[in-house]
């Protein structure tokens, strides 16, 4: 309520006090306004004892909230939506794994509606509902299925060059390996090819790309030479790439919104060391939705029991 309408329903109760002063008559006052004798005589004592602030409505809020959510789990979810953009399941995912706090998802969306952040400003939103809904799929074996992607990245303030990030992702554990380049050709994808086989703990049976320039005839033949398919996704349906497409748009909410670039220029060894170690959070430390909360490193345990 409003200092205006608290200011109208002060006057509206000193104009009922006063009728039943004047009248001397408590029924007949009670029928001329419509309330109940227990209402006129709570208002009386409210006014003799605090005066004509005593007539405006208290607030109905508990003293006491024994089961509400403490404030230290509050201030973590606030923290981890305000800085890393999470929603709210990947939030009470988060806090369970890392904090051990077994919180609702119902309860953290409730915490972020309460102080105006259920929903995130529309510069942090990537995401557009989709008239139709696609079937997920995933491989069941890692290594069966290999999504290759290049994003082409803003220019660092004060840098002259262009960089490309490099990515690459298992259909079925969703390990990547990512590298920054400041080319982007057919080259290129070899030298980012002979990465991931070096870093990913398993045979690559299958890499799918889309008909970009950079994957054509001597990235294809030099996969065939090693034994490896290479597929192409149809033109214009990104939505077959879906796993690599829908990493980059991690990488801009989780990594890149929140790198400090100062010092970085034109310095592609350090930005690389910094993608490193964003790929290692993604791997070994980061809960994926699309698996349940587990980690990348966790699913590929999980498929070949290793440490089982």
């Amino acid at each position: 309520m409003n200092k205006a309408n608290q200011l109208r329903q002060i006057n509206w109760r000193i104009k009922l006090l006063k009728y039943a002063s004047e009248t001397g008559n408590v029924a007949r006052t009670c029928r001329h306004f419509g309330i109940s004798r227990k209402s006129f005589y709570k208002w009386v004592r409210r006014h003799e004892e605090y005066g004509d602030a005593g007539l405006c409505d208290r607030s109905k809020k508990p003293k006491t909230m024994p089961r509400s959510t403490p404030k230290e789990i509050v201030s973590k979810v606030l923290y981890l939506r305000q800085n890393y953009h999470f929603g709210p399941g990947r939030i009470a995912a988060y806090l369970a794994r890392y904090h051990q706090i077994k919180i609702a998802v119902s309860t953290v969306h409730a915490v972020l509606k309460r102080h105006n952040l259920s929903n995130l400003p529309s510069s942090l939103r990537s995401y557009q509902r989709q008239k139709h809904s696609w079937k997920r799929y995933e491989k069941q074996q890692s290594g069966h299925r290999l999504q290759i992607d290049v994003k082409f990245l803003e220019r660092i303030p004060g840098s002259k060059k262009r960089f490309y990030q490099y990515t690459a992702i298992d259909d079925c554990t969703r390990m990547r390996v990512l590298k920054i380049y400041d080319s982007c050709n057919q080259a290129t994808t070899i030298k980012f090819f002979e990465e991931v086989t070096n870093r990913l703990p398993f045979r690559i049976l299958v890499v799918q790309t889309d008909n970009g320039a950079e994957f054509q005839s001597s990235f294809h033949w030099y996969l065939r030479d090693r034994d490896v398919q290479h597929v192409y996704i149809k033109p214009r349906t990104p939505r077959l790439n879906g796993k690599v497409e829908r990493s980059h748009r991690i990488d801009a909410q989780e990594f890149y919104q929140l790198l400090d670039k100062d010092g970085i220029s034109d310095n592609i060894i350090l930005y690389n060391e910094k993608l490193k170690e964003w790929e290692d959070y993604y791997n070994l430390h980061r809960p994926h939705g699309a698996l349940g909360g587990q980690t990348p490193y966790e699913r590929l345990r999980q498929k070949t029991g290793l440490g089982m």
